[in-house]
């Protein structure tokens, strides 16, 4: 959609953390790549795939428990969607073409965080690496090669560090929601906003140093990963946690969103963006363990902040995945966006609802451009066996 004021370049679907706007004019650019080091660093490798499928999955423990660890023990599970719902017929729970089909998958045990990363948590590891993250940093025209058809138009005063934040502000007036992408309106790119900033400069996060991180790219994340010794998690890893050991259910505790009028998670309520309740306690972030864990002791592995997790992202990944510790393609294709890097993002977020994303569904998927920083999204981290031995923080 065109305005006046702004022209999105590339398009994508909110609720996903993945978008980072630098606004040129009548332009909207989103930065695709970081220059620097730190973010070329790979992410540490993921569960082998050379087991044979048929041998039994590791479940008991290894080692002793890390300091805020889950064990998650190794099983077998269904993952995915059954169904897709036919064009023209109502889909209440908004499934996407990219959960299907249901598969088995077989993972083996793992270590993972019973939260989310907590701006306690990266405050230590910052405070002792001396970390910039993505969003601190003042990008560059050549971040946009690729992106933007003449990097030389964009405005040397539009090229400042920042994350992208709800829209207190948007036109309410002549908003639509008939066009596919319309969730960008209630969307901006908010200077100055990093992770110890979530909503700018007039934001803080001295008293919420409890609640999860945000504004974090794929690369900040991991380089804490490396630092604690841990690593992200499999998409694989991460849905099986949610699950609990319980295959066919809708949320990590039920079918039901809220199970005798009791919120389960921190998501949006009312009609996202123009109306914005407050029923569960919280309009942004909520401090971990605000809700209930879900059968395996991990806590908000639905809603609060989405996570990244390592997998690049496919579409039609399902269809070809293996059934042993699968650790995601071996490239990424966003068909909306096919020259920007994509990773998956899980576990929906505070800005997730029921009218339009309810990515708070254990199956439910995200992609997400690596180097946008998002004040709805996070991450946790686990570790594998043979990490356990390694791992000292």
């Amino acid at each position: 959609m065109k305005s006046s004021s702004l022209i999105p370049l590339t398009i994508f679907v909110a609720c996903a953390g993945a978008l980072v706007w630098v606004l040129t004019g009548s332009q909207s650019l989103m930065s695709s790549q970081a220059t620097d080091a730190q973010s070329e660093q790979p992410a540490p490798d993921a569960p082998s795939e050379k087991q044979p499928d048929d041998s039994p999955p590791l479940t008991k423990p290894i080692g002793t428990a890390p300091a805020g660890m889950v064990w998650i023990p190794g099983g077998t599970f269904k993952m995915g969607t059954d169904f897709l719902v036919k064009p023209g017929k109502p889909n209440p729970d908004h499934i996407k073409l990219d959960e299907y089909p249901e598969h088995e998958v077989t993972v083996d045990g793992f270590w993972m965080d019973e939260t989310e990363v907590t701006n306690a948590q990266f405050a230590q590891f910052v405070k002792e690496t001396n970390y910039v993250t993505f969003a601190e940093k003042t990008p560059k025209r050549e971040d946009f090669i690729g992106i933007v058809p003449d990097i030389s138009l964009i405005p040397e005063e539009n090229l400042v560090p920042g994350a992208l934040i709800f829209n207190e502000d948007f036109d309410r007036k002549n908003f639509r929601n008939d066009y596919q992408g319309w969730e960008y309106q209630a969307w901006k790119y908010q200077k100055n906003a990093d992770w110890r900033h979530p909503t700018g400069p007039g934001s803080s996060i001295e008293n919420i140093m409890d609640h999860p991180v945000v504004n974090v790219t794929y690369d900040d994340c991991v380089a804490y990963c490396k630092w604690a010794g841990k690593r992200l998690p499999t998409e694989a890893e991460w849905e099986y946690a949610s699950r609990g050991g319980v295959d066919g259910e809708k949320y990590n505790w039920g079918n039901e969103l809220n199970p005798d009028g009791k919120y389960m998670c921190n998501y949006w309520q009312g009609d996202f963006p123009l109306d914005r309740q407050n029923k569960d306690g919280f309009l942004n972030t909520s401090p971990v363990k605000s809700f209930p864990p879900n059968r395996f002791g991990l806590y908000d592995m639905a809603g609060n902040v989405w996570e990244w997790v390592n997998d690049y992202y496919r579409q039609d990944y399902y269809y070809h995945s293996p059934k042993r510790n699968p650790k995601g393609p071996d490239d990424w294709l966003d068909p909306a966006e096919p020259e920007i890097e994509k990773r998956v993002t899980r576990g929906g977020s505070f800005m997730c609802n029921t009218n339009n994303c309810t990515g708070y569904r254990n199956a439910a998927r995200m992609r997400s451009d690596v180097s946008s920083a998002c004040f709805h999204t996070g991450f946790r981290c686990v570790i594998d066996a043979s990490m356990a031995k390694k791992t000292k923080k």
